[in-house]
């Protein structure tokens, strides 16, 4: 082809893709996948909400110590260390069913399974009474999770190729309403909809009479419906193939391995993911670990919930207000500006767990006075607020970092490196918890209670092991410490990295001359 010819059509295909870009979202013709689109991210939300609802339902029965929630806090990892084979999901496929679908539809079907075998067992592995079968819980929500963080990768991919080329942008639109919905259906609906005390409390059924629906129910409602959505999904909904778009470049397994070798080889990202990696250990036992002590006190965990449940309203509507401090050249400025402020209300957290149980209990019954309640919510919702505006200016930094070529793939691995460093931290904190609370025998001073037998011999005196000295307090403080020396020793790091141009954090890739890369095509997801 002659240059002159060759060159008009490589800016006929550029000006092609740069005006689908430029037309005004419309969702005629798109609402079907829009809505569909909402519907797969629910279906990703609620896995998370349950791993989170769990540890709360087995604390309010005593039924568990905090080194078992460290354990059961590794069923989350999945969604941290997804990056490990996105390039596979990503690059693999069979042509004739869809790049996208073909992993969706088996995926969702696995998981929908797994959903109700779980759902005709959870009353053996997690009795109302007695000890729990931890071990099958952690290794079920684990494969549930890699099952649910695989899908998440499958959705996002698709998401962008879904919908047409002007409407793409509403792809986060319906991951930030479909997400949260669905980890609200999973955590809120779940712990409040199952829990008796609610049934009792709100709609006055008789005590013994259980939930408003058994967890057995609500496992076997979820599993059945990824089923029937996952077939009108298999049967209907046809994929588009995206390899014939105007600019778009397969890029193979190798390749995106490589592309993330390459990105992690930048010394600046280096610095970076270590920053991101610790950056929530300040925060991480008073976030982790004071709603569990909350419960040991005797606050009902169906109140903490419906505070929570306040938490997601906020959440939703909490962008609009901040939207012009987290899109300005400068976002970290105010992450900076509000975390030693945050570090600061930890200790408010902390106050309130040492203080409860004096404010709550009475003649030794729990009665909890209403102001309590109002206390309760004003630093579980400051918190939480600070700690979401923090997120928002943290992820559009992410986005000013982002070499604009390899966008999907320089966000995923930025939010690795933050979502590893906060479970890890969240692991460890729950054990060191645990290692570091101290008990005696309320009759025998000399028995320290730390094995089971000195605890059996304890009961058998007629007394009971009672805290000596709590390593929640001893955890938050080494914590707290932690935050403040990050804050000093990155600040000025981060500062400097925000005012730096794009170039900086750009990677040599060779690349065909003739083609215009569309983010849709080299995002890993």
């Amino acid at each position: 082809m002659p240059k002159s010819i060759k060159s008009r059509v490589d800016r006929d295909e550029f000006e092609g893709t740069h005006k689908s870009t430029l037309e005004k979202p419309n969702l005629n013709g798109d609402r079907l996948n829009f809505y569909l689109l909402i519907i797969l991210y629910i279906i990703q939300g609620i896995p998370v909400g349950l791993s989170g609802a769990l540890p709360i339902i087995l604390q309010s029965r005593k039924m568990v110590t905090y080194e078992d929630q460290a354990a059961f806090s590794i069923s989350l990892w999945p969604y941290s260390l997804k990056l490990l084979w996105a390039p596979i999901v990503d690059a693999l496929y069979v042509k004739t069913i869809g790049r996208r679908k073909c992993w969706l539809v088996p995926l969702q079907f696995l998981l929908g399974i797994l959903i109700l075998y779980m759902a005709n067992n959870i009353e053996d592995w997690l009795p109302e009474s007695g000890k729990p079968n931890l071990k099958i819980l952690i290794i079920m929500f684990f494969v549930v999770n890699i099952l649910s963080a695989t899908q998440d990768i499958v959705v996002d991919g698709w998401a962008l190729t879904m919908l047409k080329k002007k409407n793409v942008g509403y792809a986060s639109t319906c991951n930030s309403v479909g997400v949260p919905f669905g980890m609200f259906l999973g955590s809120v609906c779940f712990t409040l909809l199952v829990s008796e005390q609610f049934n009792v409390t709100h709609f006055r059924a008789a005590p013994g009479a259980g939930g408003l629906i058994s967890m057995k129910s609500y496992l076997y409602i979820y599993g059945f419906a990824i089923l029937v959505i996952t077939s009108i999904v298999g049967i209907f909904k046809k994929e588009k193939d995206s390899s014939l778009e105007d600019g778009c470049i397969n890029i193979n397994v190798f390749q995106n391995y490589k592309l993330l070798w390459d990105i992690l080889k930048l010394p600046r990202i280096r610095v970076l993911a270590i920053a991101l990696m610790t950056t929530r250990i300040g925060f991480t036992a008073t976030d982790s670990v004071s709603n569990l002590k909350l419960i040991d006190a005797g606050v009902s965990k169906d109140n903490i919930m419906i505070v929570t449940s306040a938490l997601y309203i906020i959440k939703l509507i909490m962008p609009i207000f901040v939207s012009k401090f987290v899109t300005g050249p400068k976002p970290m400025s105010y992450f900076l500006k509000v975390t030693p402020f945050r570090l600061l209300w930890c200790t408010t957290y902390v106050i309130l767990v040492y203080f409860t149980p004096s404010l709550i209990r009475k003649d030794g019954l729990v009665a909890v006075p209403t102001y309590y309640y109002f206390i309760m919510a004003s630093v579980l919702i400051t918190n939480d607020m600070l700690n979401f505006f923090m997120l928002l200016t943290l992820f559009a930094f992410f986005c000013r970092l982002s070499d604009p070529r390899f966008g999907g793939t320089y966000m995923t691995l930025f939010n690795t490196f933050f979502y590893l460093g906060f479970l890890l931290s969240n692991t460890v904190v729950l054990k060191l918890v645990d290692f570091s609370t101290f008990r005696k025998c309320s009759t025998n001073d000399q028995n320290s209670c730390s094995t089971p037998d000195l605890k059996n011999l304890c009961s058998a005196n007629g007394g009971s092991c009672v805290i000596s000295m709590d390593g929640y307090y001893i955890v938050v403080f080494i914590s707290l410490i932690i935050g403040f020396i990050w804050y000093f020793v990155f600040r000025n790091i981060i500062k400097k990295y925000q005012s730096l141009s794009i170039s900086h954090w750009m990677i040599n890739i060779k690349r065909p001359v003739a083609q215009t890369a569309t983010e849709s095509c080299l995002m890993p997801a």
